[in-house]
């Protein structure tokens, strides 16, 4: 899960994304094209509306995305087409590239639709930002 800073839209997905998997056979990583907040926990927003849904996120730290995420993950999930330009830059071949997808494409195929950044929208764009990935994802 990729998004900008990994504080909001990434460690949401990484948080519903591991309570809907089995985390004995799959495992669950976000992080950010940028290195502004890494190793700090998500923001406050984030955790609190988490916390609504009844999903813990308060032990992830943020990371910056790397090349060798390339070599440990098979699917790479970006927030945003800003997202994808940056991760797809560090791909050395086409199958990397091919790792990568919009997150919201699973759900809404051709539509190129975003998650919304909800950093400046005050709590309002962090509620909104969750319901874009658990309104359609639930359903699965």
């Amino acid at each position: 899960m990729v998004c900008l800073g990994n504080i909001c839209r990434s460690p949401l997905a990484h948080g519903i994304l591991e309570d809907m998997l089995d985390t004995n056979r799959f495992e669950v990583q976000s992080s950010g094209t940028g290195a502004w907040h890494v190793g700090n926990k998500p923001d406050p927003r984030s955790i609190e509306v988490a916390a609504k849904y009844n999903i813990d996120i308060t032990h992830q730290r943020a990371k910056q995305f790397s090349t060798y995420d390339y070599e440990i993950y098979d699917y790479i999930f970006v927030m945003d087409k800003s997202n994808y330009k940056d991760v797809i830059k560090l791909a050395k071949t086409p199958q990397e590239i091919e790792k990568v997808s919009l997150i919201l494409e699973s759900t809404h195929p051709g539509q190129d639709k975003e998650v919304p950044d909800p950093y400046y929208g005050g709590k309002n764009g962090f509620k909104h930002g969750i319901r874009c990935y658990i309104k359609p994802v639930r359903k699965l």
